[in-house]
């Protein structure tokens, strides 16, 4: 058996998942900012990157079982919900290859409004999203609650106002 790969006999499988169970709690009680390997190039290597990472990647396939069990879904804290898009658009995207493939030209404004934040983004053709300093005329808005604004760039159903040119979003889709 190499190294990291899982027993195939049950005894051993719960063993083995104890054991890599306690690796991982040990990891996490070293501290938020402790030094750790990740896969994501663009985070800080240290645990409370992964497990920001971690905690949108389970809010958002919670939210896919809910509306596949036809369930009212969840509401994530404003706090929360604005982070995720942080998350999105300040790094999850910027990992995307392939930027060449994309021509779209002009602005997003993106306004969590019970969060208090803003996200203004630039878009040039051929080039990753940048992150906008100075104010501008947007070409395409999405508002709303952070929960709502945090389920649209995601692509989840969502009460988001979306207006202007939604063409524009292409290039922000979650990977």
């Amino acid at each position: 058996m190499r190294a990291g790969e899982a027993p195939r006999e049950w005894e051993r499988l719960l063993e083995w998942w104890e054991q890599q169970r306690a690796a991982l709690r040990a990891v996490f009680d070293r501290g938020p900012g402790a030094p750790t390997r990740l896969p994501f190039s663009s985070y800080p290597p240290v645990v409370a990157s992964w497990a920001r990472r971690q905690a949108h990647e389970a809010a958002i396939h919670r939210v896919d079982a809910e509306l596949a069990l036809g369930v009212e879904t969840v509401t994530f804290d404003p706090a929360f919900a604005a982070d995720g898009i942080d998350e999105l658009l300040m790094l999850l995207v910027h990992r995307r290859s392939g930027w060449s493939e994309f021509s779209a030209d002009g602005t997003v404004l993106v306004h969590a409004e019970d969060a208090g934040r803003l996200w203004s983004v630039r878009l040039a053709p051929g080039s990753a999203p940048q992150l906008a300093e100075e104010p501008f005329e947007p070409d395409v808005t999405i508002e709303g609650s952070a929960d709502a604004v945090y389920r649209a760039v995601w692509r989840r159903p969502s009460e988001a106002k979306i207006t202007g040119e939604v063409a524009l979003l292409e290039p922000l889709a979650a990977p």
